[in-house]
């Protein structure tokens, strides 16, 4: 379950930086598991526009897409000044400031836990990679060190060469 969480929270973090780069405005998350029965997370924007509204929605598919979420279901009506996205675990509800004020979402689920934006816009943290561990290294057999132990030869008698008498003639 922490594991589903986790990841869940990465894909809202992942949607808030691309809801922000493309300048949503008054984002709010907030975790509603315990008061929904159909969604454990809902994030909240404005747009400036009805072409804003629908750049927001596809930068949501393009990273809900990515991270191969399901969307269970999206209405996004044309000139309805609101967006909704589906995502199973999170619901992504983008409206026009008039219509932001009208629906009150942020009150109807004032129960649930507001989570930081500020901390979900925060860049990923570079995981520090454990040092690879040494390779073990095998104990050096010392081997046997054959000393070679040269002999020394016998003194080689040098043959002289004798001449031999030979009688001589007179």
């Amino acid at each position: 379950m922490k594991a589903k969480k986790t990841a869940t929270l990465e894909l809202i973090k992942n949607c808030c930086r691309a809801l922000d780069d493309k300048k949503a405005e008054d984002l709010r998350v907030l975790d509603v598991h315990e008061q929904s029965s159909i969604t454990d997370y809902m994030v909240v924007g404005t747009a400036t526009s009805e072409p804003h509204l629908r750049a927001l929605r596809v930068e949501i598919e393009k990273v809900l897409d990515a991270a191969n979420a399901v969307i269970v279901g999206m209405d996004a009506e044309p000139n309805s000044g609101w967006m909704v996205i589906d995502g199973f675990d999170v619901m992504f509800h983008m409206f026009l400031p008039e219509h932001r004020q009208d629906y009150g979402l942020e009150n109807l689920w004032k129960d649930g836990t507001q989570l930081s934006v500020a901390t979900m816009l925060a860049p990923p943290k570079k995981v520090a990679k454990k040092p690879a561990a040494a390779p073990v290294k095998k104990k050096a057999v010392a081997k046997k060190k054959t000393i070679a132990v040269k002999k020394k030869a016998a003194p080689v008698k040098k043959k002289v060469a004798v001449k031999k008498k030979t009688p001589s003639k007179k």
